[in-house]
């Protein structure tokens, strides 16, 4: 388990209230009824793109090299709460996409500078380094924080009870320092600029600025996570992550 920070007990209260806290195969066409000059048959490949689809030029420039793991989050529109994630784990024919599961982001949708309290998730390309939950470590090769900090309690903008959407957490590293628990306060940018950005377990409608996708995914998803791949996730609507 890691070790919170003093400053660790102030936020679950706060979370509530300001934020969500391959190989490639060789298929040869049918040879055409030939002479004996007839060319010889072309041979088409099949692989995996050496891009992750949906990605423009200034969002991938933003990609590590070295990244093998990146959650791509696509949202539907700059101000809907409504997204897909899909992990993508590079291998040597190219990206390989996994399965595209319904998400929930912020009510408001999407913005290039989040703020705190603005209920917009914040569009860019963050690493992915600590997770935690209300639950047990389900077997994550990512640090994992397990105790009652990751308490929800209330309910969120439909009225839908929040209580379980902490059971499972992994740190969205915008404006909070890598390498701490997820209910770490430290803020880089400085509180104005808003944190405790996760992925987290749905609770069937928008959040104040997360992801959130069903509990059987994120599960999933901390087992798929592998530091030595250097994960991260990429996150915007459609439009803005074409860029």
């Amino acid at each position: 388990m890691i070790t919170r920070r003093p400053q660790v007990a102030l936020l679950a209260a706060a979370l509530l209230l300001t934020g969500c806290g391959g190989g490639a195969a060789a298929t040869p066409e049918r040879p055409a009824a030939t002479s004996p000059t007839s060319p010889a048959p072309r041979i088409s490949l099949e692989v995996a793109p050496q891009q992750v689809p949906g990605l423009g030029p200034k969002t991938w420039a933003q990609v590590p090299s070295r990244t093998r793991q990146a959650v791509v989050v696509t949202g539907r529109g700059k101000n809907s709460p409504l997204s897909t994630v899909v992990l993508y784990e590079r291998t040597e024919a190219g990206w390989q996409a996994g399965e595209s599961r319904p998400a929930h982001n912020a009510l408001r949708g999407w913005t290039d500078h989040h703020r705190a309290g603005d209920l917009r998730s914040p569009v860019g390309v963050f690493t992915l380094t600590d997770a935690g939950g209300l639950l047990a470590d389900p077997g994550t090769r990512l640090p994992y924080d397990h105790g009652v900090g990751f308490t929800a309690t209330g309910t969120g903008f439909e009225g839908e009870p929040l209580a379980g959407s902490f059971d499972y957490v992994i740190a969205i590293n915008y404006n909070r320092e890598p390498g701490t628990s997820p209910l770490d306060w430290t803020r880089p940018l400085g509180a104005g600029r808003g944190g405790g950005i996760w992925l987290h377990v749905d609770h069937d409608g928008p959040t104040q600025g997360c992801v959130s996708i069903a509990r059987e995914h994120m599960k999933e998803l901390l087992l798929a996570l592998d530091p030595d791949r250097h994960p991260v996730v990429v996150m915007g609507d459609a439009k803005s992550l074409a860029r």
